[in-house]
């Protein structure tokens, strides 16, 4: 697997508000927080452009909501934030794309000359999975850390109740044999784009 030189780490949504487990309910992959800091690190160590998204969620009751200390970032996202020898972007957003937020991620990337991009964050089945398969429909090569993810349990119509990790694997199976992505893991991507 190639990193190009310019590849975007897009971190999705890694906010406060996901780890209220009573709103969200039970999650999987415990070690997605430890794999998104080392995809930031080696980023920020190899001066590679870093996108941070954050979710401002127009539900009033929704733990990401602006001016719900929720809405922040995780402290290990905060504290990484400014850090790398690289290009960086915040952006904010309402939905569960990336690529409709503010400012404008696409034209961003094609300031930056950027055509490869990997998506890792929160929700799994949600904003990242969203976010990796516009990235595909808009012709980037996108490369999507499965294990820096995670999600929730999650109820869907006629009854029908998936785990976090059925709906993972259904996510990646989606992106992987639809297409839109290459489903990876960290330790993957870490080595490629270290060397």
């Amino acid at each position: 697997m190639d990193i190009a030189e310019n590849a975007a780490l897009v971190v999705v949504d890694v906010q406060k508000g996901f780890e209220e487990l009573d709103f969200w309910g039970a999650r999987n992959n415990p070690g997605a927080d430890d794999n998104i800091a080392a995809l930031i690190d080696v980023w920020q160590g190899t001066g590679r452009p870093v996108v941070f998204v954050r979710h401002d969620s127009v539900k009033p009751g929704s733990p990401l909501r602006p001016g719900y200390e929720g809405n922040a970032f995780k402290e290990y996202v905060e504290e990484r934030r400014g850090k790398g020898a690289g290009a960086e972007l915040f952006l904010t957003k309402t939905v569960n794309s990336a690529f409709l937020g503010t400012p404008d991620l696409g034209a961003w990337l094609i300031a930056e000359g950027v055509s490869q991009i990997v998506v890792a964050g929160i929700q799994t089945n949600m904003c990242a999975e969203t976010t990796a398969r516009m990235g595909g429909n808009l012709g980037y090569d996108v490369l999507f850390a499965y294990d820096a993810t995670y999600t929730f349990d999650l109820e869907g119509p006629f009854g029908w109740r998936r785990s976090a990790e059925e709906i993972a694997q259904a996510s990646a199976v989606s992106l992987h044999g639809g297409g839109f992505a290459r489903v990876v893991t960290t330790e993957e991507i870490v080595g490629a784009a270290g060397r």
